[in-house]
């Protein structure tokens, strides 16, 4: 019966071997340019607010079909990661009171990790369905999430999303600001635009 059982394994590990023979994968990181572009979206009662960075960071692994660097097949893992003080609005105020509700002193970091995708090609690129984990101030949610992929000329990949989230959910209380005359609603609108290179380490 072992001798059955070791046989299958091999046979098994070799078929999944094979799955991969003439797959292209390569190492990708988040490429600093003026393309990134990370935004979160909120409300207001007195007007909608944004705070913007330009600034990320993350690796992914990107698997192309045989022959074609530009076909994309598969996600192996992607993470992208942006520091909280690196958001931005045109205000300083807003911009304090933002660090303090996401709790910026004890959780430097909004990350995201990729687990398990679905590449679906559409015109001009691809739609990753996405699956995965999103970490504010210090919680951790999983999440589903809808990302359009772009493989460009230079063999760069540009991924843009949006995710709506609600701030409650990852214990963060929706801030007030001017002395509590302008309350934020609860749902944070997470829109972004990577660029991934292939890493050349």
């Amino acid at each position: 019966m072992r001798k059955y059982l070791k046989s299958f394994v091999i046979i098994l590990l070799c078929i999944m071997g094979l799955q991969n023979i003439g797959y292209s994968q390569s190492n990708y990181k988040v490429k600093e340019t003026k393309d990134i572009d990370i935004k979160l979206l909120g409300t207001s009662t007195f007007k909608d607010w944004e705070m913007d960075s330009q600034s990320s960071y993350g690796e992914a692994k990107f698997i192309f079909k045989p022959g074609c660097e530009k076909d994309l097949a598969s996600l192996e893992y992607l993470t992208f990661a942006i520091n909280v003080t690196d958001l931005k609005s045109d205000n300083d105020k807003i911009n304090e009171n933002a660090y303090e509700a996401l709790k910026s002193n004890e959780y430097k970091e909004i990350r995201y990790r990729l687990t398990s995708s679905t590449i679906v090609p559409k015109k001009g690129g691809y739609l990753v369905k996405s699956n995965g984990y999103l970490t504010i101030a210090g919680v951790t949610k999983k999440t589903e999430m809808d990302v359009h992929a772009v493989i460009n000329d230079d063999g760069s990949v540009t991924t843009k999303g949006v995710y709506k989230l609600k701030m409650t959910d990852y214990n963060v209380e929706p801030p007030t600001f001017f002395w509590g005359v302008m309350k934020t609603g609860n749902v944070l609108t997470l829109d972004f635009t990577i660029v991934y290179v292939k890493n050349k380490s």
